[in-house]
């Protein structure tokens, strides 16, 4: 009875913290109907991670969703997951972001892409900050914010 209590808890505890506007379990990518095939971020962003090798190359359209459902820069999400996991290369768990210090679990890379563009957008920690003031609270290193910048200059030089 008891583990199905603290089962039950945990279970309760993993609903409440998911976004409300996409479910963290979903798998599938967002239909063409989305309307980003024609999106030359698309473009953009595809080409960056084809150039570098990386799987989440296939991740793009959920990126700009992530992006656009949660007001980000489209290049944040891309280019943390690419100075995090070099854009999947090292990915464990589905975390493409080395979120929790890489122990977060993802049902899916789509998953974790939803969640943490979520949680950058929602979370007191995040929210009503710029995007220096975001990465300062993602990672304080002192050099993380301008390696990152970077990366969003070379997916495109401005928003």
């Amino acid at each position: 009875m008891r583990n199905l209590l603290i089962s039950g808890l945990a279970v309760f505890a993993g609903i409440v913290s998911l976004p409300a506007r996409v479910s963290p379990n979903q798998t599938q990518k967002a239909p063409a109907s989305a309307g980003y095939q024609q999106d030359p971020r698309l473009k953009r962003l595809e080409k960056f991670f084809q150039k570098a090798g990386c799987p989440a190359q296939k991740y793009s359209d959920t990126f700009l969703e992530a992006a656009d459902a949660y007001d980000l820069d489209w290049r944040l999400l891309p280019s943390i997951s690419f100075i995090e996991s070099t854009g999947g290369k090292a990915a464990r768990n589905n975390n493409l972001f080395g979120w929790d210090s890489g122990r977060a679990e993802f049902v899916s890379p789509t998953a974790g892409i939803q969640s943490v563009g979520y949680r950058l957008s929602h979370s007191r920690l995040y929210r009503h900050k710029d995007l220096d003031g975001i990465l300062a609270t993602y990672n304080p290193d002192a050099e993380y914010a301008e390696k990152v910048k970077a990366v969003m200059r070379r997916i495109s030089p401005s928003e």
